[in-house]
Parts: C-alpha cells; structure tokens; sequence
C-alpha cells in the first residue's frame, strides 16, 4: 500500500467509523442522553489535551524552526477556528428563538455543538429548498472545523516519521478515533430527535468524519515542506484543536450536565492519553 493509500486508510478508519460509531452507539441510546454525551465529550477532550500537550507541541518544538514558530501556529490555529466558530454562531444563533441575550455564549445541547437546530429550525418551517440547503451546509462547516484539524494531526505526523505510519502516528489516529466517538453522538442525536431515521443517521453521521481525512491529506502535504512546514502543520493543528476543547466542548459538556463530573471525565481522559502515549 502506498504512502497516501495508507494515510487515507487510517484516517478513514479514524475519522468516518469513529464518528459512525458514535453516531450508532447515539441512535441506539435513549433521547435524554445529556449526561452520557457529556461525560464522553469531557472524557474525548480529555484525551486530546494529552495528545496536544504531550505529543504534538513536543514534536513541533523538536523540529528546530524555533520556539516563537511553534507559538505562532498554534495562536494562528486558535484565531482562525475561533473566528471561522464566530462567523457561523453570527450566522445562525440569531434565527433560533430560544438562543436570545440569556442563553450561555457557548452550545449547551448536543445539536448546538453542530448547529443541527438551525436546520431543524428551516425545517419545521417548511421553508425553501435552498434555505434548508445552506443551513445544510453551515451545519456541514461546522462539523468540518473540527474534523479537519484533527486530521491534519495525523498527516503532520505521519510527515514527521519520513512517511512511516510509525506507532505515534498509529497511537495518534486511534486516540482520535476515540474522540470521534461522543463527537458522532453529537451529530446523530439531534438528527434523530427531529424525527430523522435511525439509519439514515448513522449514515449522514459516518459521512461527516470525511473532512478527517481531507484534512491528513493537507497536513500531510504541509509537513512534506521541511521542518519549517512540519512545524507550522503540528503547530496550527495543536492550537486548532485546542480552541475545539476548552472553547467548545468543555463548556458544552459541563453545561449540559451541571455536576463535577465532566471535570473528573475530562481528567481521566488525560491520563488513558498519557498511558497511551508514553506505555
């Protein structure tokens, strides 16, 4: 199998069944899974702080482009998720009645985590073709803005290695596998709410874990540039990253369950990703 045959391999198995699984282990749960899904989202971030922390920026700095480069990135990475976040939350909050000046400045449900209300919202109001289509669309962008990022982590990766899908790059794909799982609850449980077939879910959900593999391609290509490129990529998806965990899905799953366990959660996600990483 050749280099991008394999990277694309992984990343699918990491990105399109991780987030279908979860979006099966979604429609096999109850409704009210508030709880559950915030518990594994904390958990999933938990994992990705080790990852982050422990692994990329590490390897970033290791490459020798310097340490204002690596910091660069992942500010640069932080800035551009958090403003292309803003730019869709500006789009679509102001259309949902219930998100008015009292709602928190972050998601508090699952399907605010996607903006899957803002298309259920088109939808029970039978609008148009094309309004249900771009908030298709919006929905689909953000699902993207993590999926890419964590894809470009593994390709970066996978760069570093000198195209050997060596055990870091292989430990790394897992690991986001893992955290895709409570991310596909995230899509499949609004979609099945608003009275969207069980499979059918699955399905949409499964196909949303593409961006994953779209975005190993471009770290991929990135971290081929030399080290300056491979810190950049590692660098940027770190600080990407980042910004998905403590400004989305850590306030997202302690409002959802208001109890200090998702900081317990969130914390032993950090050791499994420590145990992984360094066993």
């Amino acid at each position: 199998m050749g280099v991008i045959q394999t990277l694309v391999f992984t990343t699918f198995i990491a990105g399109v069944v991780g987030t279908g699984l979860g979006g099966l282990v979604g429609a096999l749960l109850q409704k009210d899974s508030n709880r559950i899904a915030s518990l594994l989202l904390s958990f999933a971030a938990g994992v990705m702080i080790s990852v982050v922390c422990f692994d990329l920026v590490v390897e970033a700095i290791e490459t020798d482009a310097g340490i204002m480069v690596v910091i660069g990135a992942i500010a640069l990475g932080v800035a551009v998720i958090y403003r292309l976040n803003y730019v869709i939350d500006i789009r679509t909050n102001s259309e949902i009645p219930h998100i008015d000046e009292n709602h928190p400045k972050t998601a508090d449900d699952l399907d605010e985590l996607i903006h899957s209300d803002h298309l259920e919202f088109h939808s029970s109001k039978k609008d148009s073709k094309m309004s249900l289509f771009i908030a298709g669309v919006v929905m689909a962008c953000a699902i993207a803005l993590h999926n890419v990022p964590e894809g470009m982590t593994i390709g970066a990766s996978y760069a570093s290695n000198d195209a050997v899908m060596g055990s870091a790059a292989i430990v790394l794909a897992v690991l986001i596998g893992l955290h895709n799982i409570p991310e596909g609850m995230a899509v499949s449980v609004p979609l099945i709410a608003g009275g969207m077939p069980r499979w059918k879910a699955v399905l949409i959900t499964a196909s949303s874990g593409i961006p994953t593999i779209v975005g190993a391609l471009l770290g991929y290509m990135l971290g081929e540039l030399g080290p300056l490129g491979l810190a950049l990529s590692l660098g940027f998806a770190s600080g990407a990253m980042l910004y998905v965990v403590f400004g989305e899905i850590l306030p997202q799953a302690i409002l959802m369950y208001h109890s200090k366990l998702p900081a317990f959660s969130a914390i032993g996600g950090m050791l499994l990703g420590l145990l992984i990483i360094f066993a």
